[in-house]
């Protein structure tokens, strides 16, 4: 507790917190935490790879999952320095500036995500309920359209927000409950009245994360609708089966999104180590989860990524020799 609580912050400075109460263990929660990590960053890594050199997925469906996986590529880089300086070097202090950044980033590519979301589900919604208009639709240039307008929309949005944030006076050397900035808990260190901002924050939110989530089950009404009324029980199957993969990307990020929020501006007596562990969810579990979904359910991401190890296999020199003892060894048995 000593090392711990040796950081001094002045008067501009915030004091990141990564699991209250357990100071001591942060070694060891290091451990599952870089793990966690990891994964997201190669699975991510892995499926953008495949998407942009297997042309057989230069398809609109794979376009906007590499959306998601740039996305969450994004998010976890931006928060990746400040949990893993609390975890391992028990960097704390994080200056007013700095938290506003991060503030930005997180959030930004958390709404993003949540239109990437309902983009793809659009995509769904073509491929099954207009499937002859599926290909004049989404085309190359309409989805580089869509990916211009989510992204004008998250600026339009959060950049006024965080610059209205940058005039504001805060209470200096406050403790927050994550170790990465998130607007609701900075916000309750203001010298004005936390409830405005907090509310406003929260109607933002709704109003982003709300209408997309609307237009998302408004999309599954829809097909499903179209889907019960197709005859063949074999062809209902095969069509929801292209949707298994969003749904459960769907329900990863928008579980852990609303709990946090619900228990930041709701339940102000929930103990802090609950709220950093519903962030950490929050923020790692997508991006560790949405490429082993989609790796493991889409069939042709499965087949990209094991023709990408064969040939990547077949140039290695050393492969082939060991691979060509072994076919000598077999055949004088």
């Amino acid at each position: 507790m000593v090392i711990y609580n040796n950081t001094t912050s002045s008067s501009s400075n915030f004091l990141l917190t990564a699991f209250p109460g357990l100071e001591l263990a942060h070694v060891w929660i290091s451990i599952p935490v870089c793990c966690l990590y990891t994964v997201a960053l190669l699975g991510n890594s892995m499926i953008l790879f495949v998407i942009i050199v297997e042309r057989s997925l230069h398809k609109p469906m794979y376009y906007f999952l590499s959306m998601l996986s740039a996305v969450d590529l994004c998010l976890t880089v931006s928060t990746l320095p400040t949990v893993l300086g609390v975890l391992w070097f028990h960097a704390r202090e994080i200056s007013f500036k700095a938290c506003l950044i991060q503030m930005f980033f997180v959030h930004s590519f958390s709404f993003l995500e949540s239109s990437v979301l309902v983009a793809m589900a659009f995509d769904r919604f073509m491929a099954i309920c207009n499937p002859l208009k599926y290909a004049t639709v989404l085309t190359d240039k309409m989805i580089m359209m869509i990916g211009l307008v989510i992204c004008m929309r998250q600026v339009i949005f959060i950049f006024p927000m965080t610059l209205a944030l940058k005039s504001v006076s805060f209470h200096g050397g406050q403790e927050l409950s994550h170790p990465f900035c998130y607007h609701s808990d900075v916000i309750k260190y203001t010298y004005s009245n936390p409830r405005i901002s907090s509310f406003l924050g929260m109607f933002l939110q709704l109003y982003l994360t709300g209408t997309d989530l609307l237009f998302i089950l408004f999309s599954y009404v829809l097909i499903l609708r179209t889907v019960l009324s197709i005859v063949a029980p074999k062809k209902q199957q095969k069509a929801l089966n292209t949707c298994v993969c969003h749904i459960c990307a769907v329900t990863v990020f928008y579980v852990p999104m609303i709990s946090l929020s619900f228990t930041h501006r709701l339940l102000s007596s929930t103990p802090r180590v609950i709220c950093s562990v519903l962030a950490n969810i929050y923020l790692l579990l997508p991006p560790v989860l949405n490429p082993i979904i989609y790796s493991l359910k889409t069939r042709t991401i499965r087949r990209a990524v094991l023709r990408l190890f064969q040939s990547k296999c077949s140039r290695d020199p050393n492969v082939k020799g060991s691979q060509r003892r072994v076919g000598w060894k077999w055949r004088t048995c």
